[in-house]
């Protein structure tokens, strides 16, 4: 039964074809074929009516760029300038922390000219004849050369996780070159050779005046000047040493020295300890930015009184111009005056002035 087509009924409205099926009561077969054609009427509405989803573009989204630095975090930097001097230069923290087997400056790297009182043309010990005479100059170049390295951190503060101690080994070496002897083909007079073993470890207690005690340390050394029979010269100490700091203006650091005895008959300086001395104290002021004033004290801790003492001005150049200049080169002025400016030169007093360049905290 064919059914014509229906405007679409407003909402709560009667359908119209509806009715009409229902009035079919007295044939129930035209009656069920109405109902069953407006069902198929409704369902190819519905078909119909149906939208047609849009199609799904994929998008493609550009990955972040990587970004690469060399600059190490901030949590692990050896050079933040956050941290104390002391904690800088041993590591002393989790934040200073700049790994192990890395080559860092220990003393300063320097090249100056130096200007003495008087200088040991012929030098001798107690066990050693004296040397043959040399005509040397009073005025000399000295150039010295420093490097450290840590070897192990962590030994005894595993479960410390803030601080570290540390095992370091380092190199000196130093030489008085007779730059302006022409007359002698310009000879190093002498050259000294210090290598080193130091355990630091890192403390914190706070001191009368505002001090802070930062490490203490215990150092195995050796220095030489490599030379043979007269002019040989050398000797072994232990050092417990360690350091404090008030702020960042003043750092104090003490030493106490103990030389390993050797047999009479290979000892070639055996009084060395009553001239060079057995203790030092050392001192730096930061006065500003700029400017460093240090002082070093030796002493014997014996009656005869020797030792040494060594005042130091050290200048930053960066920022004024001169080539290369960095935060790490320094104008360096030092006066030294007693015994131990060189091996060769333990038991002979010198006064020295020495102006030149240093580079330090590289």
């Amino acid at each position: 039964m064919a059914l014509p087509a229906q405007a679409q009924s407003t909402p709560g409205t009667p359908d119209p074809t509806v009715q009409r099926c229902v009035a079919l009561t007295g044939d129930q077969a035209a009656r069920l074929s109405c109902f069953d054609a407006w069902a198929a009427q409704q369902a190819a509405a519905t078909v119909a009516a149906t939208p047609t989803p849009a199609p799904v573009v994929a998008v493609q989204v550009a990955p972040a760029p990587v970004v690469i630095t060399m600059v190490a975090p901030a949590a692990h930097d050896c050079r933040n300038s956050r941290f104390s001097e002391l904690s800088r230069f041993w590591e002393l923290e989790a934040g200073t922390d700049c790994g192990t087997f890395g080559i860092r400056g220990y003393k300063p790297i320097t090249l100056s000219w130096i200007g003495a009182d008087s200088v040991n043309s012929q030098p001798h010990s107690p066990t050693q004849s004296a040397a043959p005479y040399v005509p040397y100059d009073n005025n000399e170049a000295r150039i010295q050369l420093s490097v450290r390295t840590k070897i192990v951190q962590g030994l005894l503060t595993q479960m410390q996780p803030s601080i570290r101690d540390s095992l370091w080994f380092g190199y000196t070496q130093q030489s008085n070159w007779q730059l302006f002897n022409g007359d002698q083909s310009r000879p190093f007079r002498t050259t000294d050779h210090s290598p080193e073993v130091t355990y630091i470890y890192p403390l914190d207690a706070e001191l009368p005046g505002g001090w802070r005690l930062r490490y203490g340390g215990l150092t195995l050394i050796h220095q030489s000047n490599g030379q043979s029979d007269p002019l040989s010269r050398s000797w072994n100490r232990t050092i417990l040493s360690a350091g404090m700091e008030k702020g960042k203006e003043f750092v104090l650091k003490g030493e106490l020295w103990n030389r390993v005895s050797e047999s009479a008959d290979s000892d070639n300086n055996p009084d060395i300890s009553d001239y060079v001395g057995r203790a030092e104290i050392a001192g730096l002021w930061n006065v500003d930015r700029k400017n460093t004033l240090g002082a070093t004290i030796r002493h014997s801790l014996r009656a005869n009184a020797n030792g040494s003492l060594k005042l130091e001005w050290l200048r930053d150049l960066s920022g004024t111009g001169v080539a290369g200049g960095r935060s790490g080169l320094r104008f360096h002025t030092q006066v030294f005056t007693g015994y131990g400016d060189s091996l060769v030169d333990y038991n002979r007093r010198r006064t020295v002035l020495s102006l030149g360049l240093s580079l330090i905290d590289w």
